[in-house]
């Protein structure tokens, strides 16, 4: 069916999160966890550092006994043990004694400062001590990066490898995380060949899966499946039927959802009823289909173009992939930068210009990141060769007609 015409993409974006909830959440080994979502907070369950340990190579020491050392006064006490990482020793330190020690290692109960092998001269039965340290010198305390029973890590943050060290140094061998969204593409066009192969006059190398299937890798989801149909329904049927027996959670179709002749997209699913087909104020990408199939699939038909199925993906599938993961954020942030050229914008639709940063070196000093469109042409919705010089994307608010150099535009950056 048809919603309204021109609709915002804000209302297009709500009314896509809207139908959207998070993937059920599964227990992983934290081996397993890279780059999922975190379903349930957890808390430290042991104090990070889990014990007092050295933090130099050197010597545990009662203070008191060195309290006067210095360059010019050396002070000489004897070597009772020595302490190596992972080792459980707890040696007994007296009046005028030392232990040698190892970094990570844990600080004997009887020490109260560490003289690094630099302030003395590196003895092992006994040692001179030529400066003294001071209270609690090169000591890491236990729980003094986080104490036992804090919070570590926030439902919904996507677990990095900082993140996942984090949760291993806190105690944790499992966590609740949502699965990576299982997401099917199909692109459609008569014109379309694969890469490299020979063309006819028409044809074109189709790019689309290509570009689709590695923004879904990128925002987190498992391509399990790609299929290409020409134009033709009864093709387009078998690749929908292909691309739905691989169960996925999310179908993203390119091509087929305007109102032309061959727009076979829109035949086919339009009559099901459960599919919205309209137009959303933006450029590119304005024609969008989003719906479920019979099965309860989630469904995205974007327009044919490379440029506007990038706009696209990132204003509407990209958010969707991330509610199916649980992230706390659905969109990228918004920074701030400003235009070193002109271009203009269609003044009833939101526009997104694919921009390059400007490399400056004081650009710092002169209103932080510069940008440029990306390429000559502009935000021409087939100039794919631009979108591989693109950084992410400028977003022109409607109202506006013209951006001219010097001015501020509102810019997401996408990618590595």
């Amino acid at each position: 069916m048809s919603r309204g015409a021109h609709e915002s993409v804000e209302a297009h974006l709500e009314h896509v999160l809207g139908r959207i909830r998070p993937l059920p959440a599964l227990e992983v080994l934290l081996a397993e966890a890279g780059g999922l979502v975190l379903a349930a907070s957890i808390e430290t369950r042991l104090p990070i550092p889990a014990f007092d340990n050295s933090a130099m190579d050197g010597y545990a020491v009662r203070r008191a006994d060195v309290a006067g050392a210095g360059p010019d006064r050396e002070v000489a006490l004897s070597v009772v043990a020595e302490v190596a990482a992972g080792s459980p020793l707890d040696p007994t330190i007296g009046p005028g004694e030392a232990v040698r020690i190892m970094t990570g290692a844990a600080v004997p109960s009887d020490a109260d400062a560490i003289v690094p092998f630099e302030d003395t001269d590196s003895g092992i039965r006994s040692v001179r001590v030529t400066a003294a340290p001071k209270p609690a010198a090169h000591i890491r305390r236990a729980g003094e990066d986080v104490e036992a029973g804090r919070p570590i890590l926030e439902q919904g943050v996507v677990l990095t490898a900082a993140r996942l060290a984090a949760a291993a140094a806190a105690g944790h061998a499992r966590m609740a995380v949502r699965p990576s969204p299982r997401v099917a593409v199909i692109v459609t066009g008569s014109e379309l060949v694969g890469p490299g192969a020979p063309l006819r006059r028409g044809q074109i190398p189709e790019s689309n899966s290509v570009l689709l299937a590695g923004l879904v890798t990128e925002a987190g989801g498992t391509v399990v499946r790609v299929e290409h149909a020409p134009d033709d329904a009864e093709a387009f049927a078998a690749a929908l039927a292909g691309a739905v027996a691989e169960h996925p959670d999310l179908v993203v179709i390119s091509g087929g959802v305007s109102k032309g002749d061959h727009d076979i997209v829109r035949t086919a699913l339009e009559p099901l009823g459960s599919v919205d087909f309209h137009s959303v104020a933006m450029q590119p990408g304005s024609p969008q289909a989003f719906g479920t199939l019979p099965d309860g699939i989630i469904v995205f038909g974007l327009p044919g173009n490379p440029v506007a199925v990038a706009v696209s993906f990132e204003a509407f599938v990209r958010p969707a992939l991330q509610r199916l993961r649980g992230a706390e954020r659905t969109q990228r942030r918004r920074l701030a930068a400003v235009a070193t050229a002109g271009w203009r914008s269609p003044v009833a639709r939101r526009q997104y210009m694919p921009i390059t940063i400007v490399d400056d070196a004081d650009g710092a000093s002169r209103g932080g990141l510069r940008v440029r469109p990306a390429a000559e042409g502009g935000s021409g919705s087939h100039l794919v060769g631009g979108l591989a010089a693109a950084d992410g994307f400028a977003i022109v608010e409607t109202g506006i007609d013209e951006v001219r150099a010097g001015d501020e535009v509102q810019i997401v950056l996408v990618g590595g």
